[in-house]
């Protein structure tokens, strides 16, 4: 049977959905005479017809919208909630496309049918892989295909590997730690050490190794390496000194040798001229849409809690430079001054100043925390330019000055109303944790990863899982 991460099951993926979306075409012109009661709707004789080339051309543009977005790349998008957010994306693209093509063209398609096909097709590709993954999921996975994963370095970096292969693929077998010091924290011991690792290999009969080490170790890299070149197992590098980069890491050509640029930039002005303009355009449009939500929270808050409606907070934003930030009202009068009765230190000496149970918050604030609609009159802070639509979080100007160098790399960049960190744990990570997400963020910054976070945030929030 095809794996999901095969290039048979991507070549699969997408005769489905060319298939799914000739078949939603064909679905949306039998529904469209439906429509004929409604006033404000054309009536049109059934049955209504499509110009045939329009089911070849549709099942190409969306193919191909999907190839750029790189939604037939499995082992890009392993959580289901990252896959949604790009088909979402890809289905976003793909629809604007589709109706340019038939401005030039077929003007005389039933705009109905075309709205009707657009929910269709998305909600059977959504379908489709939900299908596929609970059939993979329920799979038995053949021997041959299991990956037995010895990790070298039982530190923060070997952690963070291990907590993110266990995240995304938990059915392959973690075998457990090659170090010369025991770091490791977590159940599995340490097998032994780096001069044993051959013999770890055979014993273990592992399939993958991943170098873990942090940069401090990089001369032994060259050792371990050697020992393992007669061995039919995978060796994978995630070595620490990326973490000196300042902004993002990239290979170029120097000199005709390949090299690591760990200075990078990290936006340009032409970035951020798109970034605000892409900022100014989808937040005037949210502030229209959500104009009557704003009005309705406001009085509620008004009529159960009382005054104050808003809440404002200072906040660091770019460069460290401190703004006022909006919110509603979610927490009792007075809550700043007692915020020491609820803040503690977590086991590394971090402040952790939010929790579930945080007897500050409201009834209705509760709610309002539930589905980040606290959030919304940020969306006056973006206007007035004080933060983006996507970006690192504001951060407390008390936390800030608390950072080590390192971690002010986050200021770097606009801070969002949303960001990396909020797709993947929200409230769930220790604040201490969000830095690394959000410097993920600036590494790897296009409007492209904008658009996906934003399409994502939709789905988190959805689920309401990790706020409070």
């Amino acid at each position: 049977m095809n794996r999901r991460f095969s290039i048979n099951f991507a070549i699969l993926s997408m005769l489905l959905d060319a298939l799914t979306i000739a078949f939603s075409l064909w679905l949306s012109t039998v529904i469209r005479p439906i429509l004929n009661s409604f006033s404000f709707i054309k009536p049109m004789q059934s049955p209504v017809l499509i110009p045939p080339a329009v089911y070849l051309i549709f099942p190409l543009v969306w193919v191909l919208i999907y190839l750029i977005v790189s939604i037939y790349d499995g082992k890009k998008y392993l959580r289901v909630v990252d896959e949604f957010g790009a088909l979402t994306l890809g289905m976003l693209i793909a629809s604007i496309s589709a109706a340019g093509i038939l401005y030039l063209s077929y003007r005389d398609f039933s705009r109905a049918a075309f709205v009707l096909f657009l929910p269709i097709a998305y909600l059977l590709s959504l379908l489709w892989r939900l299908c596929a993954r609970l059939l993979f999921r329920f799979q038995k996975v053949p021997p041959t295909e299991e990956k037995r994963i010895l990790i070298v370095g039982s530190g923060p970096m070997g952690q963070k590997v291990l907590a993110h292969i266990n995240e995304t693929t938990p059915r392959n077998t973690f075998l457990g730690f090659v170090d010369d010091k025991n770091e490791s924290h977590s159940a599995f011991s340490l097998l032994g050490n780096t001069f044993d690792i051959k013999e770890i290999i055979f014993a273990k009969h592992a399939t993958d190794v991943i170098i873990a080490l942090p940069y401090s170790a990089y001369p032994q890299l060259s050792l371990i390496v050697q020992q393992m070149e007669e061995l039919p197992v995978k060796i994978w590098v995630a070595l620490g000194f990326f973490d000196l980069a300042l902004y993002k890491t990239s290979i170029d050509d120097f000199s005709g040798i390949p090299m690591i640029d760990l200075r990078a930039s990290a936006i340009d002005d032409y970035q951020l001229m798109v970034k605000r303009s892409f900022d100014l355009f989808f937040c005037t449009l949210s502030l229209i849409l959500a104009l009557p939500l704003l009005v309705i929270v406001s009085l509620i808050i008004l009529l159960v809690d009382g005054r104050p409606i808003f809440f404002r907070q200072k906040r660091a934003g770019s460069n460290g430079r401190i703004f006022k930030m909006l919110k509603f009202r979610t927490m009792v009068n007075g809550a700043e001054s007692i915020r020491s009765q609820v803040e503690r230190l977590d086991d590394n000496g971090n402040m952790i100043f939010k929790s579930k149970n945080d007897p500050r918050v409201t009834a209705f604030g509760r709610f309002l925390r539930r589905f980040s609609l606290d959030e919304l009159p940020q969306l006056f802070n973006i206007l007035k330019g004080d933060m983006s639509l996507v970006g690192p979080r504001p951060e407390l100007p008390e936390l800030v000055e608390k950072y080590q160098p390192w971690q002010r790399k986050r200021f770097a960049i606009p801070q969002g109303l949303t960001g990396w960190w909020q797709i993947h744990g929200r409230s769930d990570k220790p604040m201490y944790l969000h830095t690394e997400d959000d410097i993920f963020y600036i590494q790897h910054y296009s409007i492209w990863l904008d658009l996906y976070i934003l399409i994502n945030t939709f789905w988190i929030v959805v689920r309401g899982k990790g706020a409070y």
